[in-house]
């Protein structure tokens, strides 16, 4: 079974979030991402209407508090029948634990518990701005690879990182420890706010789980064609 790209709905409402989904088969489902500019104006509505749909759910709302706070945040998470959602790494291994623990708590009985990964540093994240502003000492790479040693100690499933750091990851944790990749852009696309960028195809072969794909899909002038070639070239089914 060929593996699908997540893509990112980055839309300010449900109205530009149909819309778009409007443009794919109906039958045909997806793995989208729900983050924090949709959930925030649309809440957890936008997640049921999603999985009533028949697609897969990652909800990206990145939670870093105190351990008790986020354990409380996941087991609501937990009741939308998410299929993935994430941490802050830097929130430390007893915040994750209690996210996991929240997450088990909240899974319906007989359903399965979400996939649950923590962000290192964002892909849009220099190592000059590291070490200037969060006053991180080492390089950029040593602070991810530090960052998913901690979330697996923490019994986590992975973390999201750049696919440029995925081997280096798999070789810290293990293989079947999860990196997924945002800052995937085909060949020639613009880049935009993102620094550490690569294609569907390095993705693949450098050891990323799954990829997120945003404006190349979103803001594609075919969208599903732009899908497709992407879903294509992820599985490495490019002619």
């Amino acid at each position: 079974m060929s593996q699908r790209p997540i893509i990112a709905l980055d839309f300010p409402s449900k109205t530009e979030v149909t819309n778009f989904l409007q443009l794919f088969p109906a039958e045909e489902s997806l793995f989208v991402k729900v983050g924090m500019e949709l959930f925030y104006q649309e809440g957890p509505a936008i997640v049921r209407w999603l999985k009533s749909l028949g697609h897969s759910v990652f909800l990206d709302l990145k939670l870093h508090d105190i351990p008790n706070t986020v354990e409380k945040s996941m087991i609501g998470l937990a009741k939308l029948g998410v299929d993935m959602t994430n941490v802050h790494a830097a929130g430390g291994i007893k915040m994750m634990k209690a996210a996991k623990v929240g997450l088990e708590k909240g899974t319906l009985t007989g359903a399965k518990v979400p996939i649950l990964i923590a962000v290192t540093q964002l892909t849009s994240t220099s190592e000059q701005d590291m070490q200037e502003e969060q006053l991180i000492d080492v390089s950029l790479n040593e602070s991810v690879i530090h960052y998913a040693k901690c979330t697996e100690q923490a019994g986590l499933d992975g973390v999201v990182c750049s696919a440029l750091e995925a081997q280096a990851i798999h070789q810290a944790t293990s293989e079947s420890f999860i990196c997924l990749t945002p800052g995937i852009r085909p060949s020639g696309s613009d880049v935009g706010d993102q620094q550490r960028v690569v294609t569907p195809t390095d993705a693949r072969k450098i050891g990323s789980t799954y990829i997120v794909v945003g404006r190349p899909i979103t803001q594609a002038e075919e969208p599903y064609k732009a899908y497709q070639q992407i879903k294509n070239e992820w599985n490495g089914e490019t002619k």
